[in-house]
């Protein structure tokens, strides 16, 4: 978070539409592919430069551009000269920390997500998050992904094998799909998350250690991420659907709704699960109490029976003389004194766990 705001505070005063990455640096190499279809044909190929997408832009069957590689600033400077984008677009393309949004510019629509993936790190699976831009208009989709690999191979193959009627309708169908394959994916990222609280539950039953509050520490900041990334989604889509662009059909609209179903059904089970861990969080400081008092508890009953006995030797431990007068002890000249002394002690000891058993302390 540190990182975030030192990178952030890089763009303090600078005019709007300034293009500057924000957000992990990558070495990689920008990656062009194109995809061109209509009902009957199907091309995919990748691209040298982004100039050379311009046929595409004017054909009349649907083209899905996809950029990999959004730290290159200059590759996203000409995509905004091939495409004409506004300046305030190109800079919330670069800037992975946009909060999710739809904009309507007339010629074009602009959709900010954010997906999330299943990445594994050191043994285990970790949720990264990747920030998806989306360009729409009536024949053609952009998108810009931070880096390859994404959550759209599903698409690309329906496109490939002409499945449903993704080849027979529009571009708005097929941005519609990439955000529904997003929102998808959430309920996957949702049950690994869901598993992890069920075996967190378990162990937090069984024996709850300083392991068990940084694994539920480490919940709650995941969930809190993910419910920072998918909140404004039901915002965003109903934009879409209330929105009179052309770009968007009314069969379109349809879909759109049931997407905005499945965002509600997300946000739920984001707030069901938040809540989980929050009550995960009262239940381990309340067993930690528990256990205080336990071990409170044995220690007293411990120093209570000790109490008495330590009268006892107390007493006899006395350096008095022994005689014939009444204040002092004959107990000491007795010949099993020491015996009947321990006897006492022991008698005292059972008697007052005897106590305790009935009253139901121990």
């Amino acid at each position: 978070m540190a990182n975030l705001s030192d990178k952030m505070s890089n763009t303090v005063g600078l005019p709007p539409g300034t293009i500057m990455h924000i957000g992990d640096k990558s070495s990689e190499k920008p990656k062009i592919t194109v995809i061109d279809y209509d009902e009957k044909d199907y091309t995919e190929h990748s691209l040298d430069q982004i100039e050379d997408c311009r046929p595409y832009l004017y054909k009349k069957t649907v083209t899905w551009i996809n950029i990999d590689g959004i730290h290159d600033t200059s590759l996203i400077e000409r995509a905004g000269v091939v495409f004409g984008l506004h300046p305030l677009v190109m800079e919330d393309i670069v800037n992975t920390t946009q909060r999710p949004k739809f904009e309507d510019y007339e010629d074009f629509l602009f959709v900010v997500l954010k997906m999330l993936l299943l990445r594994p790190e050191e043994k285990k699976e970790e949720i990264w998050a990747e920030q998806v831009s989306i360009v729409i208009t009536k024949n053609y989709v952009v998108t810009f992904q931070e880096k390859e690999g994404d959550v759209f191979n599903v698409i690309r193959e329906r496109l490939k094998t002409a499945k449903g009627r993704i080849r027979k309708a529009g571009a708005d169908y097929l941005a519609y799909a990439l955000m529904d394959a997003i929102t998808d994916h959430y309920f996957i990222i949702l049950e690994k998350l869901g598993e992890e609280i069920e075996d967190l539950e378990d162990s937090l039953v069984k024996f709850s250690s300083n392991n068990t509050a940084r694994q539920i520490h480490s919940l709650k900041r995941e969930i809190i991420y993910l419910r920072k990334a998918v909140w404004p989604l039901r915002e965003l889509i109903s934009g879409m659907i209330r929105s009179e662009s052309e770009i968007i059909t009314k069969t379109t609209q349809i879909y759109l709704r049931d997407l905005y179903d499945h965002t509600v059904q997300v946000i739920d089970t984001i707030e069901t699960e938040r809540d989980i861990v929050s009550g995960m969080l009262d239940i381990y400081l309340t067993s930690l109490s528990n256990r205080m008092n336990e071990i409170v508890k044995v220690l007293t009953i411990i120093s209570t029976i000790f109490i008495p006995l330590t009268f006892i030797a107390g007493v006899y431990g006395m350096n008095f003389s022994t005689g014939a007068s009444p204040f002092n002890m004959p107990e000491l000249n007795m010949k099993y004194g020491y015996l009947m002394c321990i006897g006492i002690m022991i008698v005292v000891a059972l008697s007052m766990l005897l106590f305790f058993k009935r009253k139901k302390w121990i």
